[in-house]
């Protein structure tokens, strides 16, 4: 892959970077909508196709928070056309990296010195490439590292830079500006936390040790000499990511037994912990050459506050579900009922949140689930296709709900859509705290 040897790093240069990918996008439009009306013809997979090779050339080149939206919408396969999906999903491992240069720069401005001054060896071209930084293997005494260093200006640059992408999202999206900005606003928290090193370390030593004694998981070691606020060091890992494995048509055992350990991982997480790795995309998840599951990247972490986490996993009572005034106070309690709906929109939105709830709680109702079912795969498909095209619920389509809520949705489904990569059988249950509220 050809290297990057810079970065735009000055406001207005990344601001002028933008606004022309919108301009373009725009462009883009006028001439979709002109050959529509003048031929009748909708090619509108070529205008998806064009659109996401000028977002995602323009994200790469920036880094930082651009790319990191694309790689955080290229989870949800039901928000983006395939086009955006394809192109975006580069963003978790694959994306251009930069040229060795840059690197040795920064590794001067953290310790003062190059990295081959620090290490035995040092590989000069990146072995991937994300959205925030770039990971080069190295070597000393007989230990083996992956060394993760953050593109430059990605932490001072963040702010203006999701300002200047939301055109963009809400074009590709269909949200309105108060829409994104109630979602952008959180996003923008986890990023900055994300480009401080500093406490991604801190953290990843944290939840593993808490999660070390899970018996299918495993996780790296991190090595704090070797780490600054913009360069992180951890055990290399031999393996291959999640994705890539899955090609190599492992057995139904294999499958189910990675599936269950992911599971539990986030289960004991989410629920005994109550903070848990908000990253889920196959890049983050390892298989080793003896088939064991290596969790990488705890950048992005949630924490749960008690009562939004009461609140939200109440939900998982179906009783209380079906009974409409349980319900609507539950839904009114998290932000997904407002004093602004009428009677008509409170039923609309009744059913709505209903259906969705009994189609993702699913899992947790039968205990023992089957993700490689594509009859699953497919009602969640064509439920999110339905309530997108619906008028009257796009209608309702305004900011509902906790922020809180943004991660641990996107946490479970990036979980579920790698369960369905996999076609994993795995057991699941409602956790022990909830059935004794229910």
């Amino acid at each position: 892959m050809k290297e990057q040897r810079s970065i735009p790093k000055h406001k207005l240069t990344r601001a002028a970077s933008l606004v022309k990918t919108g301009a373009k996008i725009g462009g883009n439009y006028a001439k979709y909508y002109g050959k529509k009306i003048a031929t009748g013809q909708d090619d509108r997979a070529k205008l998806h196709e064009e659109n996401a090779e000028e977002t995602y050339s323009a994200f790469s080149k920036l880094k930082g928070g651009p790319l990191k939206v694309a790689q955080m919408l290229s989870i949800d396969q039901n928000i983006l056309p395939a086009a955006y999906q394809e192109q975006f999903a580069q963003a978790q491992y694959s994306a251009p990296p930069l040229s060795y240069p840059l690197v040795v720069r920064t590794f001067k401005q953290e310790f003062g010195q190059g990295p081959n001054e620090i290490f035995d060896t040092f590989t000069k071209s990146a072995v991937n490439a994300a959205s925030i930084g770039q990971v080069h293997k190295a070597t000393l005494d007989n230990e083996t590292f992956a060394v993760k260093i953050q593109y430059p200006g990605v932490s001072q640059s963040l702010k203006s830079d999701l300002r200047l992408v939301k055109p963009i999202a809400m074009k590709m999206i269909g949200l309105t500006a108060k829409e994104i900005d109630y979602y952008f606003e959180e996003v923008e928290e986890r990023l900055l936390e994300e480009t401080d090193y500093e406490l991604e370390l801190k953290r990843s030593q944290e939840l593993t040790a808490k999660s070390a004694h899970l018996p299918e998981v495993r996780f790296p070691q991190y090595y704090p000499d070797f780490s600054s606020k913009r360069i992180l060091t951890m055990e290399w890992i031999d393996g291959l990511p999640l994705d890539k494995f899955i090609e190599q048509n492992p057995s139904q055992e294999t499958r189910n037994r990675i599936g269950q350990a992911m599971w539990d991982f986030y289960h004991f997480q989410v629920h005994e912990l109550r903070e848990f790795h908000a990253d889920p995309h196959p890049g983050n998840f390892l298989i080793c050459p003896d088939e064991q599951l290596y969790v990488l990247d705890f950048g992005c972490v949630k924490e749960l506050e008690d009562d939004f986490y009461r609140e939200y996993f109440q939900l998982l009572d179906m009783n209380r579900v079906l009974d409409n005034a349980h319900f609507e106070q539950m839904l009114y309690d998290l932000g997904l009922v407002q004093d602004s709906d009428n009677a008509e929109e409170r039923v609309l939105l009744r059913g709505l949140y209903r259906e969705s709830i009994e189609l993702l709680s699913r899992p947790f109702q039968q205990g023992d689930f089957d993700f490689g079912d594509e009859r699953y795969v497919k009602e969640i498909y064509d439920f999110s296709e339905r309530t997108q095209k619906d008028p009257d619920i796009k209608r309702l389509n305004t900011a509902r709900g906790s922020r809180h809520a943004i991660y641990l949705n996107r946490a479970y489904y990036g979980l579920y859509n790698l369960l369905a990569q996999l076609k994993s059988q795995i057991h699941a249950e409602i956790p022990g705290e909830l059935k004794a509220v229910s």
